[in-house]
């Protein structure tokens, strides 16, 4: 069974927004809702839990059925951090997974994942065990002394943009959040589940990656979301004969 962990528990401060940004309505739809229907399509997707805000779960349900998304199955309270809602989500598919099934992690702001994404994850983490959802960095990184100078740099061939979604074995990553919250390591900051698995010693296998798969945090973020969905809707009507 592939199982989709959607998380969905931030607060969006940044956004400026009067409510949590994965509920702002882009053309009378949540942002939440653009994501979980991408895995809504997908075939392989078998069902989905959305780890949410806290007091905001009865409008996650109400959203799924508006929008029919049958496979939203468990919703689960977010935590105070990003790894403790995924930890969340994680610990509550223990009497659901079974040890080989998959789990994909996606942020509930990235509404713009492709399906071939989405398919090049799970294969990947069927062959390996995980999966991250990556691309190539373009630009030249130089590493700057205490003078702001340097003689040094990274080859750009050796380095890689992560994101989610990010796809595991759930009987690893169920292992490794429980050790990690035991030990107190890779959960503070900006960790995530792929920056854990590394520091607690797990190779991790690369998938396919898009540009397209934007994270919603500014105001500017939202404007880009717009542009895309507007191009795609054109693309949409001019290959269907209406315009």
């Amino acid at each position: 069974m592939n199982i989709a962990l959607i998380i969905a528990g931030g607060s969006g401060k940044r956004m400026g927004s009067d409510i949590p940004k994965q509920f702002i309505n882009i053309y009378d739809k949540p942002i939440l809702v653009y994501t979980l229907e991408n895995f809504q399509s997908h075939p392989q997707i078998d069902a989905i839990a959305v780890v949410s805000l806290d007091g905001w779960e009865n409008l996650v349900w109400a959203y799924a059925k508006q929008f029919g998304i049958t496979k939203l199955k468990w919703i689960v309270p977010g935590g105070e951090t990003v790894q403790e809602s995924i930890r969340n989500g994680v610990f509550h598919l223990e009497n659901i997974c079974q040890p080989k099934d998959i789990v994909i992690i996606h942020d509930g702001i990235r509404p713009m994942v492709d399906k071939e994404v989405l398919s090049d994850v799970i294969v990947t983490c069927e062959k390996y065990g995980n999966a991250v959802s990556s691309m190539p960095y373009n630009e030249q990184m130089f590493l700057v002394d205490e003078e702001h100078s340097t003689v040094s740099y990274i080859p750009r061939e050796t380095l890689r943009r992560v994101s989610t979604p990010q796809a595991y074995q759930y009987s690893v990553l169920n292992k490794k959040y429980h050790e990690a919250f035991e030990k107190g390591i890779g959960i503070y900051g900006s960790s995530y589940t792929n920056t854990m698995m590394a520091d607690l010693g797990e190779r991790l296998y690369f998938a396919a990656g898009s540009e397209r798969n934007i994270k919603l945090t500014t105001a500017e973020d939202l404007a880009l979301f717009k542009a895309l969905l507007a191009l795609e809707d054109g693309s949409r009507a001019r290959s269907e004969g209406c315009l």
